[in-house]
């Protein structure tokens, strides 16, 4: 595939991880493109292995493992770009060009699975929601339910009235919430009030 994109030289191959790390020694590529299943190291140990000898290497990870964990793990080792196996030749050849330009460059299917799971957490388990909110927000939510009305809020903290309507419109909107009564509900549910 790489054979058939413009602008591009393949100047080695490798089999394993050794072989990797010996071609480095004499010749430092400009991209290195990593599957994560090799059998005496993973592509995520590699890379880590690469970033931090050769920091400036840019490394494409290039695995038939999509789940989260792969792909949060190979961005925690400095990974700059990921794509399923099954990408086709104009994708891989966008995340080259991308990742060569100093972009990060992760396939579409996994930044749309990834969101989706997330979004999927955070319905789930609402403490987790709570981290979407700013710490004024926090506070604004707090005083709102021990029964504080948005004047005597906005006096407390030094802001105007029309301040504290935003806050609350975005509490509202993070947490998905459509009124002041189910702010209330969520803050003592979550224990960011005690009754």
């Amino acid at each position: 595939m790489l054979g058939n994109l413009e602008n591009l030289e393949v100047v080695s191959e490798a089999g394993n991880s050794r072989e990797v790390l010996k071609i480095f020694e004499t010749e430092v590529p400009d991209i290195a493109i990593l599957d994560i299943s090799m059998p005496d190291m993973s592509g995520i140990e590699l890379t880590r292995l690469l970033k931090a000898k050769y920091p400036d290497v840019k490394i494409l990870i290039l695995s038939m493992y999509n789940d989260d964990e792969f792909v949060i793990n190979a961005i925690k080792a400095g990974a700059d770009g990921y794509l399923p196996k099954n990408s086709g030749l104009p994708e891989l050849s966008e995340a080259i060009c991308s990742i060569i330009e100093g972009q990060e460059f992760f396939s579409k299917t996994l930044t749309d699975s990834f969101f989706k799971s997330y979004v999927k957490k955070v319905r789930d388990n609402p403490l987790d929601s709570i981290q979407l909110l700013s710490k004024r927000e926090i506070e604004i939510l707090k005083m709102c339910a021990e029964g504080f009305i948005n004047k005597e809020i906005a006096d407390k903290l030094f802001i105007s009235i029309r301040t504290v309507e935003s806050h609350k419109n975005h509490i509202m909107q993070k947490l998905e919430l459509k009124t002041t009564a189910d702010m209330i509900r969520f803050a003592i549910k979550n224990k960011i009030v005690n009754l």
